[in-house]
């Protein structure tokens, strides 16, 4: 059955609002960006331009690094809180008991956490880049372009925020306490960004070619992680706290 997108998008909202009144989420959202993007434009600046083009390679891909632990961690923390903070609050089995399906529930959690998320990642590359071009020396600037540096970024941003999204709710599925819920998704988020991280860091060759097919396996491993998260979704045992 296709999903009544008229429910996703009246939880979406919600969760949009509830993102406002918490402090913590809106802290992180704040404070994140801000964290992330001033150390890669210090090194991007900071670069000596007359080193030689594997060193500049190795700066700019650690910068950018950076800059994708944004999609990984922002909605760890957001999908992770998507089903034990409803709980814990009391919300959960209000919104269980409506006639919502199990796919509108999850697609809508899914997309409060990774709309803000991609917004807020692809803002902090455009600044990134903005900097390099006004700032950096025009030998680094040109060095941001050559290769797949940016194709990396633009492409794993989604895939390593909807990987990072499917493992929090799954986690948080199965917690009872928002902060362990946390911090379990935060670490199984993590593995897909090391294989990027060795693209970066010149660890193993970055090429176009390997850059779309490791997006093309992430890909499949997002849209694996949804069928799993669905099938482990088990509305009876949410709502009346009974089962493991």
């Amino acid at each position: 059955m296709s999903a009544s997108w008229r429910r996703v998008d009246a939880i979406v909202r919600k969760e949009l609002r509830d993102y406002r009144r918490n402090r913590f989420v809106l802290g992180t959202m704040a404070a994140m960006p801000v964290l992330f993007i001033t150390l890669p434009m210090i090194q991007l600046i900071a670069a000596n331009a007359t080193r030689n083009t594997a060193h500049l390679g190795l700066r700019i891909g650690l910068s950018l690094l950076y800059m994708l632990v944004i999609p990984v961690t922002m909605p760890s923390v957001l999908s992770a809180y998507s089903v034990v903070g409803e709980r814990e609050q009391g919300t959960l089995e209000p919104v269980l008991t409506t006639p919502i399906r199990r796919e509108e529930f999850l697609i809508a959690k899914a997309l409060a956490a990774f709309v803000p998320t991609v917004v807020i990642a692809y803002a902090v590359f455009g600044v990134f880049l903005a900097a390099g071009a006004l700032f950096a020396h025009p030998v680094i600037a040109s060095a941001i372009y050559a290769g797949p540096h940016v194709l990396v970024q633009l492409l794993f941003t989604p895939l390593l925020a909807g990987w990072a999204i499917w493992v929090g709710i799954a986690v948080s599925t199965r917690s009872t306490d928002v902060r362990v819920a946390q911090q379990l998704s935060v670490l199984g988020s993590f593995p897909p960004l090391i294989i990027v991280a060795l693209m970066s860091l010149n660890v193993i060759a970055e090429s176009t070619a390997l850059a779309i097919g490791l997006a093309a396996t992430l890909l499949a491993f997002d849209l694996l992680g949804w069928r799993v998260v669905a099938t482990m979704f088990d509305r009876e045992r949410l709502v009346t706290g009974r089962g493991g």
